[in-house]
């Protein structure tokens, strides 16, 4: 008899698994919170899925032998709390794929810098000639990746809560950018909580695989020192030395790896900023870890463009520049975002607020920030922080209002800069269309 698997939520990864389970023989179910889309719907059909929406708990879960459900589904569902009481193993679409695939897995996963760490390990690994794959919280199922394709290596973005329901799953070699507060909303505003669930990606790691750690996050390194972690540990950042590290000495990413040093010129890097270089650290780590050549590296680092809505650069108007930094959706992200800036500033933040604490912008917004614009249906908490910090704070709904409001108030050589440092989900339908619609009003200027 053929086993049973219940899909919670039907987006991307939920679409990718039900598609990838069917395939390998399941008796698959769908159920999901919301209405399903008609194409989605045609799609299951097709392949005589039985699925069921618009419901707060799963009619079907009785007998099924698993649950998976999608990233954004919280763990006090109804219907997983049910699951779990029924001991039905809750898994992640990451973790149903993997056992499908014997390809190298390296997984990247931390608060910030994961996006562009992962497009960046990516494109170095395709321009050396790997047969190499991309997937997970990027927008692209891992699950359906496996279906469609024999790929050597895949190369995934994992975010918090789609480790929070691996069991056995185990990447060859991991990496963690970095650990700041984010997402406390979901994690009872318990920072510990999201840190063990970021580390769960070294969790079932063993003795041959690899640990890529970020050296000056103190979070982070913190954390590594309280858990116990088989896999070898390597780290990057500025000022680091020794074996198993990667540093950036006088413009050069510094690799030093199984008692040989590798030397990786970045003076042609294109993109800016401390973070960036980071992100270039890590990926090439992990490259030099496949042993690919420093010279496909160097020149692989130096063709990568920048990603959209990560201190993507608009126009500049009047002297004025516009940067849109609609992806720093967390308080760490923006403090990098204006770190950047080299002029004043008029900074538009806000949206829904994860159990942000925004104590640690204060110094830079006191030297860089002359008007912030709220974006977002309560701007109560970002009013109260900076009110006595900045003299101009203006509320607004609308992002044709703001850019209109900043560039009323923008003079030569300074910068708007979108930057919310909150999720999105209020007034757009995610970080993309927010970027997106402030794009098209700068240009509507």
């Amino acid at each position: 008899m053929n086993k049973k698997l219940v899909v919670l939520g039907i987006g991307i990864s939920g679409l990718g698994v039900a598609n990838l389970a069917f395939n390998k023989g399941f008796k698959v179910f769908v159920s999901d919170i919301g209405a399903i889309n008609q194409k989605i719907k045609k799609q299951l059909d097709n392949l005589k899925i039985f699925w069921e929406e618009n419901t707060s708990e799963a009619t079907c879960l009785n007998d099924a032998n698993y649950l998976i459900k999608s990233p954004g589904v919280p763990d006090n569902s109804p219907t997983v709390l049910k699951a779990k009481y029924l001991e039905i193993p809750v898994i992640s679409e990451i973790e149903f794929a993997s056992i499908y695939t014997n390809a190298k897995i390296i997984g990247i996963t931390g608060t910030n810098g994961k996006t562009s760490t992962t497009e960046l390990t990516y494109h170095i690994l395709k321009k050396s000639g790997i047969n190499v794959g991309i997937a997970g919280n990027i927008g692209i199922s891992f699950a359906q990746q496996v279906l469609d394709n024999c790929f050597d290596v895949y190369v995934l973005e994992l975010s918090s809560f789609q480790l929070d329901d691996i069991v056995n799953f185990s990447p060859d070699i991991a990496v963690i950018t970095n650990l700041s507060p984010d997402h406390l909303d979901r994690y009872k505003n318990n920072f510990e909580s999201y840190i063990k669930s970021k580390l769960k990606i070294s969790l079932n790691q063993n003795t041959t695989q690899f640990l890529i750690i970020n050296a000056n996050d103190l979070n982070l390194m913190n954390a590594i020192k309280k858990n116990s972690i088989k896999s070898k540990k390597y780290y990057y950042g500025y000022k680091i030395d020794g074996p198993s590290t990667t540093s950036l000495k006088k413009n050069k990413i510094n690799i030093e790896h199984l008692n040989s040093k590798t030397m990786i010129p970045i003076t042609s890097f294109p993109l800016k900023g401390r973070h960036n270089l980071l992100n270039a650290m890590a990926a090439s780590t992990v490259a030099s870890i496949l042993n690919i050549d420093k010279n496909i590296i160097r020149k692989s680092l130096e063709s990568f463009k920048s990603l959209p809505h990560r201190l993507e650069h608009v126009l500049k108007i009047h002297d004025v520049n516009y940067i849109n930094d609609s992806k720093a959706t967390n308080v760490n992200a923006t403090f990098y975002a204006l770190q950047t800036i080299n002029s004043k500033g008029i900074w538009i933040a806000g949206g829904v607020d994860k159990g942000n604490d925004y104590g640690e912008l204060i110094p830079l917004v006191q030297e860089k920030i002359k008007a912030i614009i709220c974006l977002g249906k309560d701007n109560e908490k970002l009013i109260k922080v900076f009110q006595t910090i900045v003299n101009i704070i203006v509320e607004t709904e609308s992002i044709d209002e703001a850019v209109k409001i900043a560039h009323n108030i923008a003079e030569r050589k300074e910068t708007v800069i979108l930057s919310p440092a909150c999720a999105s989900f209020d007034l757009f339908k995610n970080y993309e269309d927010r970027g997106d619609q402030f794009k098209k009003a700068v240009r509507n200027l």
